[in-house]
């Protein structure tokens, strides 16, 4: 039996994300997908499966090069966490906010824009924006599961909006014959997804609306239980005394976030060519359309962790033997994202081996050009329900960008910006939502949050503004500009904040 380049191939990832759900454990789900795409691929021989899983899986994901690069930004980032919480800056930064913060409001509101505020990488994202603003929601009893959402919803939906950001780059190299950058700068006002999300964080922030399991969690949160029970590693609070060996003071924790932001920043530049010199550099922003973000991340935040380490010794923060006791420990607890990492990126192997993109590509090219106004509305769909089943929307950006472009740049060049713009939305939030997704493991790992409680308490949340965005593209393939569409959105989704405001009364 034939199971490559078939509906098969999609189904080692269906079991994987339909079993986690269930089961509520998210590594043997994982290794069971994995297991069934290579039995598949090797039409059901025991011995060449597993040598599939091993060396067409394993050893193949852990030695690219760009996936090594990310597990060394995140083991390093790991590192220099734990030496902001010796330090005592964490605990300081969270003293801090308690003064200025006044509210949950305003800690959710800041944690939203320092995660707006940074949108040149998702992984960057989601586990910056983390380490930093965890001691100010824990002072105001917001769950760590808000807190995973509110990270993982300001990272791959503002990058994808971002005109300079690693996904920019992604995208624009998924362009033909058409000058990428400027259509991805056409398609942002069309991304609903990513507008919506950022207006439904503030509007369900400023209306103190909580749904579904988020509101359980919250009221958890408010009786002191930030984990909603669940057990995670290193389950105390960035600020937890017993773990506080230095004198900590706020300067100890911006001085070492601010260089990581800056570094990591040059480190994207100078991988794409921003510090070479002839006809090898590129201008500021061509250097971040070409930036290698394994490259210049794991190059910046190395760079952070060696600067982190002589400005606490020079100050005299912690001792010799402390910083480098933080270099295990923050090892250590990065280890639950490495592995399920690992997992994903094998059972996304499979996946390709079994030749998923041939499967997509005949659905898409056989029925684009019958679907007319509702074409965007159909790509958005496309493209959620490929993202959410293979955990990446880049991959699908490279299905269905090349589609859209190839079959409507000469037909209707206005139903192309639109019909490119819903297959990055869509991309997202099948991204943002699938539990085998590379944002939402770090945006778990980011917030401290136990992995399936993030997926099933941001599903509502996410599966909302994607019904509202839904709405918006059928408007748009009707009205053929951003603007309706958009009020048509906001009118929806506040309505239905309202409303669930109200019942939360009745």
């Amino acid at each position: 039996m034939n199971f490559t380049g078939t509906f098969w191939a999609l189904v080692p990832a269906i079991v994987a994300i339909v079993l986690a759900l269930i089961t509520k454990e998210v590594y043997s789900s994982l290794f069971i997908g994995i297991i069934m795409g290579a039995l598949f691929f090797t039409n059901f021989n025991p011995v060449a499966a597993f040598e599939q899983v091993v060396n067409g899986g394993l050893i193949k994901v852990l030695s690219d090069p760009y996936n090594v690069g990310i597990l060394i930004f995140l083991v390093v980032l790991g590192a220099i966490v734990a030496l902001l919480n010796k330090s005592g800056g964490s605990k300081a930064f969270g003293e801090w906010a308690a003064k200025n913060i006044k509210s949950k409001t305003g800690a959710l509101l800041a944690t939203w824009f320092f995660g707006v505020l940074i949108f040149v990488d998702d992984y960057f994202n989601c586990l910056t924006v983390g380490s930093v603003m965890r001691p100010v929601t824990d002072k105001h009893k917001i769950s760590r599961a808000k807190l995973a959402y509110i990270i993982d919803a300001t990272a791959a939906p503002v990058c994808i909006i971002a005109p300079i950001s690693s996904w920019a780059a992604a995208v624009t190299g998924f362009v033909e014959n058409e000058d990428g950058l400027d259509l991805f700068m056409k398609a942002i006002p069309y991304n609903y997804y990513a507008i919506m999300t950022m207006i439904f964080i503030v509007a369900t922030t400023l209306l103190g609306v909580n749904f579904g399991k988020m509101k359980k969690c919250e009221e958890a949160a408010n009786n002191g239980d930030l984990f909603y029970g669940q057990q995670v590693v290193n389950r105390e609070t960035s600020y937890k005394e017993e773990s506080i060996l230095g004198p900590g003071k706020v300067i100890d924790l911006v001085v070492p976030i601010i260089a990581l932001v800056a570094l990591c920043i040059v480190g994207l530049i100078y991988s794409g060519g921003f510090f070479a010199e002839g006809e090898a550099y590129h201008s500021f922003v061509v250097a971040f359309s070409n930036a290698d973000a394994s490259v210049g991340l794991a190059m910046g935040s190395m760079l952070a962790l060696i600067l982190t380490i002589i400005y606490y010794l020079i100050k005299r923060v912690l001792s010799f033997t402390n910083i480098m006791s933080c270099l295990t420990e923050g090892f250590k607890n990065m280890v639950p994202a490495i592995l399920i990492l690992t997992f994903a990126w094998t059972l996304k192997a499979m996946i390709d081996s079994l030749e998923v993109k041939t499967f997509i590509d005949g659905i898409v090219r056989s029925n684009v050009t019958t679907m007319g106004v509702i074409l965007p509305a159909i790509i958005f769909l496309l493209g959620a329900g490929i993202s959410f089943a293979t955990g990446t929307s880049w991959g699908t950006f490279g299905i269905l960008i090349p589609i859209v472009v190839y079959i409507l740049s000469a037909i209707d060049p206005q139903l192309m910006i639109i019909g490119i713009s819903a297959a990055m939305a869509g991309s997202v939030f099948g991204d943002h939502c699938s539990p085998i997704s590379d944002t939402t493991i770090m945006s778990s790992a980011g917030a401290q949050c136990e992995h399936l409680l993030h997926v099933s308490t941001q599903l509502p949340y996410a599966g909302f503004v994607a019904m509202v965005s839904f709405i918006c593209y059928i408007v748009a393939g009707v009205a053929r500009n951003p603007i309706l569409p958009l009020i048509v959105g906001v009118v929806i989704l506040l309505g239905g904040l309202f409303a669930l405001k109200s019942k939360a009364k009745a």
